[in-house]
């Protein structure tokens, strides 16, 4: 009886929440007192429906449809412009979060409702988005549609080829998650517009591509000599995301594995990130261009990364067999020189499989790491200005000489 009465209560005040924000906008249809009636409804819909059956629930929603629509005939009959219906909606929600309170879950209506209210509120800047995303940039979601929830679910959970380690769901499942991460950081960049503050900018190109951002930034450097400075700091900061970018494939794809790496990308991180403060001066969010981005989540890109995976999962498998350890150091070094995920998540499956202990795993990881550093030292040196190879030349050797010390000591 008490559980009974306590969830009525939330039902009341879930109701009273989604009701303030509609009398804040003067929604015609319903309001402060509403909304709460329509959410207990749904909750002694729901409750009631434990012992008469779901026609129950199907009735209310029928009737509470009905309402809406004897709410919106005087309007209909007048002629008048066409209202938006997000208030209707926002009802028949309400009703069914009022059902669910009392047969399912008390958290997941919690959050609904938290969403729904969020939803509401924020409607002047999801607008202001809308009008912000480009035919280009729609286009890239509906790309990461495509590749998510179209090719994803018929790609068959079966592992191929030699050594058994060529799944096409989960080799594509790593597509989705890599075009995830990138396409976030491609719609932060989108919002943030052509110029932006430096912080934003090294972050930013961290977590689209580290080694994108070094190309462009030493470019513009070559350009314009007095931007040396600020462009080793985004560079270092670029680079230093890239550490909590691992963490997180790690995190998503083998948790366990996670909390043996976590301390050395953690020291690399920091390491990387104080050399890039010592090249800011002034405020911290000074002003500074982001580098040009490009679309991260075209099929052809998607389709070149999901074979680099498969490659490299062969070449480590192959090299694990062939010479253990050893090989698999060989494997990490030439991967990693212009792409981290890939051998971050292959090293990552070995260790979740069991076939590379944890302590093996990390070191192969800042092995790939160090060998991209140099990598991306040695562009610098080929398109960028010589001030800004000695700034960015000295913070990546003293991150290298952290990692080379982490390997000897570990």
């Amino acid at each position: 009886m008490i559980e009974i009465f306590g969830r009525l209560g939330i039902a009341l005040g879930l109701g009273l929440l989604i009701g303030l924000q509609r009398e804040r906008t003067n929604a015609r249809l319903a309001g402060f007192r509403t909304f709460p009636l329509v959410t207990l409804f749904g909750a002694l819909s729901g409750l009631l429906a434990e012992s008469y059956g779901g026609w129950v629930v199907a009735g209310g929603l029928l009737a509470v449809a009905l309402v809406i629509v004897g709410g919106n005939l005087p309007l209909m009959r007048g002629g008048g412009e066409p209202p938006g219906v997000t208030t209707e909606v926002t009802m028949l929600v309400m009703y069914l979060v009022g059902v669910y309170l009392m047969t399912g879950e008390l958290g997941v209506a919690i959050a609904i409702c938290g969403a729904v209210a969020v939803l509401l509120h924020l409607k002047p800047q999801l607008h202001s988005l809308a009008a912000r995303i480009g035919d280009r940039d729609f286009t890239a979601v509906m790309q990461f549609a495509l590749i998510s929830l179209v090719v994803l679910p018929v790609l068959p959970d079966r592992y191929y080829g030699p050594y058994e380690v060529l799944n096409p769901f989960r080799i594509w499942l790593m597509v989705v998650l890599i075009v995830g991460i990138s396409l976030s950081g491609y719609v932060a960049y989108k919002l943030l517009g052509v110029r932006a503050g430096s912080w934003a900018a090294g972050i930013l190109g961290g977590l689209i591509s580290s080694t994108a951002t070094t190309v462009s930034v030493s470019r513009r450097s070559a350009e314009m000599p007095g931007t040396a400075q600020l462009s080793a700091f985004v560079i270092l900061v670029a680079s230093a995301i890239v550490f909590l970018r691992v963490g997180i494939l790690i995190g998503a794809t083998a948790p366990s594995f996670l909390r043996t790496a976590l301390l050395p990308l953690l020291a690399m991180f920091v390491v990387l990130i104080a050399m890039g403060g010592i090249n800011l001066r002034g405020p911290a969010g000074g002003a500074g261009p982001l580098p040009e981005q490009g679309n991260p989540t075209e099929l052809r890109s998607a389709l070149l990364f999901g074979l680099l995976y498969a490659l490299v999962l062969l070449a480590v498998a192959a090299a694990n067999t062939a010479f253990g350890d050893r090989g698999l150091y060989v494997a990490a070094v030439l991967s990693g020189l212009t792409d981290m995920d890939a051998i971050t998540l292959s090293i990552a499956q070995l260790v979740s499989t069991e076939e590379v202990a944890p302590a093996t795993g990390w070191r192969l990881i800042l092995v790939a790491a160090m060998s991209n550093l140099a990598f991306k030292a040695g562009v610098v040196a080929m398109v960028g200005d010589r001030r800004l190879l000695g700034r960015v030349g000295f913070g990546f050797g003293l991150a290298g000489a952290l990692g080379a010390g982490l390997l000897i000591a570990g």
